[in-house]
């Protein structure tokens, strides 16, 4: 299926990029056969524009086709999983969720033990389960490239976790409700690291701040 998705959209632009072409030609005979200089002016504006076009072409073919490749990965990736989870769990069962797909453990219809969540919008869950929330240790992928490591409570991170910016920047300590609560740790992708309290995903109260250098920094939060 994917092949022959690849093939179409080549087909389209390439056709589309032979019509273009066969006119910059046409427009080339006019050019060299007029003497009309505002005539050739505009006639090669025209043919800069088709060949702007042409170049777009070549670069949407190569984006479209590395968005398919991309899809197929991770529905290889999802197979995978799925894969290495029923060699696991013999009793794996599948739930379709109004945002997504659960393979895992099921009791009385309910999520409950480990599973896998696909949800539509591309996150991914992998993790523990009870009464169909996330509950107990697991890791939660955005599809940005984000993610958190560590336990959760009514679906949400709660206790010790990590989480992982997709800049290189990560936080480790503790976590409620989904958020950066208590007492934590900032690593930041330029090897600074700062340490304090946190309440509602915000620092608070004093910071320590150790450099990349080495230099120790005390910063104030309301």
């Amino acid at each position: 299926m994917n092949q022959e998705m690849n093939n179409l959209y080549n087909q389209i632009y390439s056709n589309n990029n032979n019509l273009l072409l066969g006119i910059i030609n046409d427009l080339q005979q006019i050019i060299n056969s007029t003497q009309d200089n505002l005539a050739i002016k505009r006639i090669a504006d025209v043919i800069i524009k088709m060949n702007y076009i042409i170049s777009e072409n070549k670069k949407n073919t190569k984006l479209i086709i590395n968005h398919i490749a991309s899809l197929k990965n991770q529905l290889s990736e999802i197979n995978k999983n799925i894969k290495d989870f029923k060699n696991n769990n013999i009793n794996i069962q599948e739930i379709r969720h109004d945002n997504g797909r659960y393979f895992g453990q099921v009791v009385n219809g309910l999520a409950e033990g480990r599973g896998i969540k696909y949800y539509d919008n591309r996150n991914r869950y992998e993790g523990e389960y009870r009464n169909d929330k996330k509950e107990g240790k697991g890791i939660f992928y955005w599809n940005h490239g984000n993610r958190y490591e560590g336990h959760f409570k009514n679906d949400k991170g709660e206790g010790k976790g990590i989480f992982y910016w997709n800049d290189g920047d990560r936080y480790e300590g503790d976590f409620k409700n989904g958020k950066r609560e208590g007492k934590g740790i900032m690593y930041y992708n330029n090897g600074d690291r700062q340490m304090g309290d946190f309440y509602n995903d915000n620092p608070i109260g004093k910071h320590v701040k150790l450099t990349k250098d080495g230099k120790i920094e005390v910063e104030n939060y309301n």
